[in-house]
């Protein structure tokens, strides 16, 4: 009888997610008749799709016991480098030679380039042991000066419709941004289930030491990690970029926050080694929802923050309380 209601409760804690957001639903629905409608869903989707690219790497660094603050700096800069790149090149002077990108280009590029700040901040966490909540915190302003100095704090504008229908385009009546957030959440999710990354991912966020000790490369697992986040935020930054038809300079202002509010609302625990991709997702569904819904109930922006926080605060004190059951 134990048994059948330990099972009983571990099945309940895997689907409290879903059971919100059913809950959420309904209850939106119920308050306003513009939510349960295909055009709204779609636009809760295509709106909630760069929060699940940014909360996917996100999860990633989580599981590890770790945090990265620099997501949101990094999707600015990396929306700016594809911008600017798309639209000006890289003139050289002293050779006379202009290089020019194609939109494939300047996407592989921003990754890059988010992949690299990612990496730095693996790099700062591991080779000199600064916890991670202050070498993200570093760079989150190191990001956003960069992007102020690229962009000379003025927007890069009219990128073209082969860029703009990244972010705004559909294909087979589905917002595009939707099937890239779709693509990085299985490639997340084969790497934390099929991989031996993934298994060393978990391992690190269980007990760090004994993971250590079976022989496994702390740093490298890290770094890698981080590297995979700045380039799931670089991929938001395409996004935001793209749907805008503009680079703005104060992009993704408070990102980070809403990626963090994903993970824990999905069940990822802040102290790492357990959680899981799927459990983010519907995470940050809720999120998407929930500013969807409040903006149709003419909630004022201000209430909106309060109650998205009490959310945030609402889900670590039930994460708390799992951990202490576990």
């Amino acid at each position: 009888m134990i048994a059948i209601n330990n099972s009983y409760k571990q099945r309940i804690k895997s689907l409290q997610s879903l059971i919100a957001l059913v809950l959420l639903c309904l209850v939106l629905t119920v308050l306003t008749d513009k939510f349960f409608t295909a055009d709204n869903g779609l636009n809760v989707l295509r709106q909630t799709a760069v929060n699940i690219c940014i909360a996917t790497g996100m999860t990633l660094v989580v599981l590890t016991a770790g945090i990265d603050l620099s997501v949101g700096s990094i999707l600015a800069l990396c929306g700016a480098v594809a911008a600017g790149l798309l639209k000006n090149g890289i003139a050289i002077p002293a050779v006379d030679t202009y290089i020019g990108f194609t939109v494939l280009g300047v996407v592989l590029a921003a990754m890059i380039v988010g992949a690299l700040l990612g990496w730095f901040n693996g790099l700062v966490i591991t080779r000199f042991n600064v916890p991670p909540f202050v070498a993200t915190l570093a760079m989150l302003t190191i990001a956003r000066g960069f992007t102020m100095l690229y962009t000379k704090g003025q927007p890069i504008s009219n990128l073209g419709p082969q860029f703009a229908f990244i972010g705004a385009g559909s294909f087979l009546g589905v917002p595009v941004p939707v099937w890239i957030a779709a693509v990085v959440v299985l490639i997340a999710v084969c790497i934390t289930r099929q991989t031996r990354l993934g298994r060393y991912i978990y391992a690190i966020g269980g007990n760090e030491t004994a993971a250590r000790f079976s022989g496994i490369r702390i740093s490298n697992i890290k770094m890698i990690v981080y590297a995979l986040a700045g380039a799931m935020a670089a991929i938001g930054g395409i996004i935001v970029t793209s749907r805008l038809d503009s680079a703005q300079p104060n992009a993704g202002t408070s990102y980070e926050l809403d990626a963090i509010a994903a993970v824990v609302i999905g069940g990822t625990s802040l102290s790492g080694g357990r959680g899981s991709i799927w459990g983010t997702v519907m995470g940050a569904i809720i999120i998407g929802v929930l500013n969807n819904g409040l903006v149709l109930l003419n909630v004022s922006p201000f209430w909106q923050q309060v109650v998205k926080g009490c959310v945030i605060l609402l889900a670590v004190i039930i994460d708390k309380a799992n951990a202490k059951q576990d």
